[in-house]
């Protein structure tokens, strides 16, 4: 289940700040396939992968766990 809420935040984040799923996983430094994963709930983000993710949207990692 928190696979599935990471990549929602992180999906709904990453089109927010503009990034399509290719250009996110260059600036991650990760697969398009890796990053498809994590979106769709089938893979659990490392802590080092979730920081590096918060930093590249500029926001809290606080902001990606938030399930307003």
């Amino acid at each position: 289940m928190e696979e599935i809420i990471w990549g929602r935040r992180i999906r709904a984040f990453r089109k927010l700040k503009g990034y399509t799923q290719e250009g996110f996983a260059k600036e991650l430094e990760i697969s398009v396939s890796v990053l498809g994963e994590i979106e769709r709930g089938n893979r659990k983000p490392s802590e080092e992968l979730i920081a590096s993710v918060a930093r590249t949207l500029d926001v809290t990692i606080e902001e990606l766990t938030s399930i307003n």
